[in-house]
């Protein structure tokens, strides 16, 4: 496969749900992360960046309970994170989400990035700013997408957009930040573009 090639996002498949490190696939080719609070957006966002139905969107937030990841072609994939901040799993199951995804971060060689959801109208709650903090640490590079714009009129949700992205420099230095609807798809080649950059030929 050539370096200009482009990732396959209309014909994204389902892979693997991995509840332990031993089932995520050889970690090689890239990869590409996505994370953010319960009920942001995550995989309604993915779904849109792919193709509709892909992953499992619901308005139960916590449903994500694996790292569930897609295959894009050849070794390029995404993946779907459990979503952090809700607290009605059983709390030596939210250990083990911890863990696990600690180890995921710190050491998963093919991880090329991580898409940070929020929703545009709560940004930069403490997970997320722990998360930006872990990552600007860990050389891990960043594309935030500001979730639901569609919610919001114009002029606030480029407010919001602004204020974010003052607060950014502080968190992570190298974080990129955009607006984003799953339902209008605004934003939708802006973030291909991003992923694509790092995905390379995998």
């Amino acid at each position: 496969m050539g370096s200009t090639a482009r990732p396959a996002f209309e014909r994204a498949r389902f892979l693997v749900a991995a509840h332990a490190p031993a089932q995520l696939p050889p970690d090689r080719g890239a990869e590409v992360a996505f994370a953010g609070r319960s009920n942001a957006g995550k995989s309604s966002a993915i779904n849109a960046l792919t193709r509709a139905g892909l992953a499992r969107a619901s308005k139960q937030p916590g449903r994500t309970r694996q790292i569930v990841l897609f295959a894009l072609d050849g070794e390029r994939r995404l993946a779907d994170l459990p979503g952090y901040g809700y607290a009605r799993a059983p709390r030596e199951l939210r250990a083990h989400w911890g863990r696990f995804l600690d180890e995921y971060l710190r050491t998963r060689a093919s991880l090329r990035g991580l898409v940070l959801v929020m929703d545009v109208r709560h940004p930069l709650r403490e997970g997320d700013r722990a998360l930006l903090a872990w990552c600007a640490e860990a050389g891990r590079p960043v594309h935030v997408l500001l979730t639901k714009a569609d919610k919001l009129r114009r002029g606030p949700a480029l407010e919001a957009l602004r204020r974010v992205r003052e607060a950014l420099p502080a968190l992570h230095p190298r974080a990129g930040v955009q607006l984003f609807s799953a339902r209008t798809r605004l934003g939708v080649e802006e973030a291909r573009a991003v992923l694509e950059a790092w995905l390379g030929d995998g």
